[in-house]
């Protein structure tokens, strides 16, 4: 966390000194890199027997707590926006943002480019199964666009202004994004009856951070339902990199936050910030951090529940 930390930090510094120049080129470059990142993780997926086996048979499950989890956070952060909307970014940046963030039609195409890239990388791993555990490439590539990202925050003379008057009730976000997602969770127990509720629970609590929430539920209550967190959790981050145009648009920027869990700080940065506007970084990295810290706690208590 402290090098990514320090990588947005450069970025931000190398923008300021940049100021003046036009870095049209970076928005390009981090483009590319989210693409590089979403093939990298489908190499990831398709190349671990253990996923690609359990696909059929914990997929389900995994895609019904995703899916109401998700759906919950949505509306959480919905009606977080409702209630502060007007207040959260002044009229005339507003607007701005608004009209920054692309149409539906050019974001459903860049969707369907980001599963593009996803499903081939998904098929490199299937055909030529490689060792991603000990590699750093998707490291560096995440380093990467961090500090691409850095670099637009620096470079933006405005920024500062807005984020000042950002509505202070966007700290609340973090709050709403746990509570919509562990109460989508807990409906979608009913429909899981090999599953209990702490089960669901747990799952929706590890907020994206697939890694770190498997290996606690893998510990605690076995590697069936560590696998059905690792599924939900990694669905969830692709969905953010996916639809993140299409519910900032429809939802609001808050909703394009939330959808991201604990990713915000660091994968789903960029798209988001693309999607709901430069001034919902800072909103999105004290979201993922605030969330990130929370799920070795959430998901050791309903494990042990």
């Amino acid at each position: 966390m402290l090098v990514i930390f320090a990588v947005i930090i450069g970025g931000i510094v190398t923008g300021r000194l940049l100021i003046g120049r036009r870095l049209a080129f970076v928005q390009r470059i981090i483009t590319v890199t989210i693409w590089a990142l979403l093939f990298l993780l489908g190499v990831e997926v398709g190349s671990d027997p253990a996923v690609v086996g359990s696909l059929a048979t914990l997929g389900t499950a995994a895609l019904a707590i995703f899916a109401f989890s998700v759906a919950g956070s949505i509306f959480a952060a919905w009606l977080l926006w409702r209630r502060i909307r007007g207040r959260a970014v002044p009229a005339d940046e507003g607007e701005e943002a608004a009209d920054g963030r692309v149409s539906t039609w050019t974001a459903l195409c860049g969707s369907l480019v980001i599963v593009a890239f996803f499903v081939a990388g998904c098929a490199a791993g299937l055909l030529t199964p490689l060792d991603t555990a000990g590699s750093r490439v998707s490291t560096y590539v995440l380093y990467a666009l961090m500090f691409c990202v850095g670099v637009t925050l620096g470079n933006d003379r405005t920024l500062a202004g807005r984020i000042r008057r950002l509505d202070p009730r966007l700290a609340l976000l973090p709050v709403a994004t746990a509570v919509g997602t562990l109460a989508g969770a807990a409906l979608a127990a009913p429909l899981l009856a090999a599953w209990s509720l702490t089960d669901t629970l747990a799952v929706g609590a590890g907020f994206g951070y697939y890694s770190l929430s498997s290996i606690f539920i893998a510990d605690l209550r076995g590697p069936e339902l560590a696998t059905i967190a690792l599924l939900c959790n990694v669905m969830r981050e692709i969905f953010t990199l996916l639809a993140a145009p299409l519910v900032a648009r429809w939802c609001g920027p808050l909703a394009a936050v939330s959808i991201g869990g604990a990713t915000t700080f660091d994968t789903t940065l960029p798209i988001i910030t693309q999607s709901a506007g430069r001034p919902y970084a800072v909103v999105s990295v004290f979201h993922g951090c605030a969330l990130d810290f929370s799920v070795p706690f959430l998901v050791t208590f309903f494990c042990t529940l």
